[in-house]
């Protein structure tokens, strides 16, 4: 199980940017987290990935602990190493190389030539264009084959867990309805816990188990996607507009509950 505990991160020593988050990715399961804009929802996945510590940013308390053992203060490479990737928004790839080095790139950490092979073939398996563009610079894929690549890189890792940064992003909605329905096979055939960061609330929630919201660095609500779903405040926030067709703030609902131990 992967799992945050009052997390706060700071950038530079100044900027606070998560203000005690806690959430908890329990094994094989897809959990998502929700929210706008500059809530925190990036910036937890990279502390969790170690990736804080490219751009001058540290967990500055509390834990971050996976399968009991504390990983907030490794490197990057020791992060991925134990079996956790993430997968950049932005179709984050090397754009001059082809598909299958980029694919290649992402199998570093396997040194068994056999199963790096077998690894080629199984993403091969889940995205057939990517194979028919094996030798395509990848540059020129599309949107969506940038996007299966990225998600193909990540999984050559032999991951446990995947930490999936906004995948929907920049893509036509039947790319989108595609890309998630890999991404659902994968978390139940190859048995990949992912901890998904997602804008659009309503894709999110059709594949998860549990969600979080997160506003101003905090989780302000969570609870079972099915739950999620039929909360008014979210239906108003993230699932639609209110009668006048204004967004409004959490800091403006009454009823919904803060959990006490955010304030």
């Amino acid at each position: 199980m992967l799992e945050m505990n009052n997390v706060e991160v700071v950038y530079s020593n100044v900027i606070l940017v998560l203000r005690g988050v806690s959430l908890q990715l329990p094994d094989e399961a897809i959990v998502c987290l929700l929210g706008s804009n500059g809530s925190g929802k990036s910036t937890s996945l990279k502390a969790i990935s170690g990736l804080l510590h490219t751009e001058l940013g540290e967990v500055s308390h509390g834990h971050i602990m996976f399968d009991g053992e504390t990983i907030h203060r490794k490197s990057p490479e020791e992060i991925a190493a134990l079996g956790i990737t993430q997968v950049l928004e932005g179709k984050r790839l090397f754009p001059h190389l082809t598909t299958e080095e980029n694919l290649l790139l992402g199998g570093h950490l396997v040194r068994d030539t056999r199963k790096l092979k077998r690894n080629l073939e199984l993403i091969y398996g889940y995205f057939p264009i990517l194979e028919s563009r094996r030798t395509q610079t990848s540059g020129y894929l599309s949107g969506g084959e940038q996007q299966m690549l990225v998600i193909g890189r990540g999984l050559m890792t032999e991951p446990k867990v995947m930490l999936l940064d906004e995948p929907s992003l920049g893509l036509a909605p039947q790319m989108v309805e595609e890309i998630f329905e890999i991404v659902q096979r994968i978390n139940a055939q190859e048995k990949v816990a992912i901890l998904l960061v997602e804008q659009s609330a309503a894709i999110a929630l059709d594949i998860s188990s549990y969600g979080y919201v997160m506003e101003n660095g905090r989780v302000v609500l969570d609870g079972p996607a099915d739950v999620l779903k039929e909360n008014e405040d979210i239906k108003e926030f993230y699932l639609g507009f209110s009668q006048l067709g204004q967004r409004r703030s959490y800091r403006e609902v009454k009823h919904y509950r803060r959990r006490k131990r955010w304030l």
